[in-house]
């Protein structure tokens, strides 16, 4: 995983959240769409998310309707007793797990409902489409425990410098 790019990228993540914001608010939709792909590939190759883990150690997923039914049926739970057991409704209204880390990672980082897991686990990090212009704050929030937003959004910084 030790890209020179990828060294302390914690630390260095949050001394440029203002050049990250600068970016995401100038950035040319069409220039960014056309690289995402293919920086997301890169970014996958180079970093284990097995090895790391944050966003499931830290933050919850909302779990829809539809993922709700998915993942009971396939624990063998009630839709009422799964929503019980695990989640609680947050302060946006969505159902996100009660605790941290996620009651469904285990201590190999594995997920135990991986087959069935949430739409936003799924799609996480969001780094392939339109998400990462279209909802920044949660971009920017991203940055700080994932490295693969990080290491898209700092690839993306240099294609614009020219590097």
């Amino acid at each position: 995983m030790q890209e020179k790019l990828l060294q302390n990228w914690e630390k260095k993540s949050g001394e440029r959240v203002k050049e990250y914001k600068k970016f995401l608010h100038r950035a040319n939709k069409n220039v960014v769409l056309r690289q995402l792909p293919d920086l997301n590939e890169q970014a996958f190759e180079k970093i284990d998310c097995l090895q790391c883990a944050n966003c499931c150690k830290n933050y919850s997923p909302r779990f829809t309707p539809p993922d709700i039914k998915r993942i009971s049926k396939f624990l063998g739970m009630k839709e009422g007793d799964f929503k019980d057991t695990y989640l609680r409704v947050d302060e946006d209204g969505d159902n996100v797990t009660k605790t941290k880390p996620c009651p469904f990672l285990g201590d190999d980082n594995y997920c135990s409902i991986y087959d069935v897991r949430p739409t936003d686990c799924v799609r996480f990090p969001y780094m392939d489409d339109d998400f990462m212009l279209k909802r920044q704050p949660l971009v920017l929030k991203n940055i700080s425990f994932c490295p693969i937003t990080y290491y898209v959004i700092e690839k993306l910084i240099e294609v614009e410098r020219g590097k």
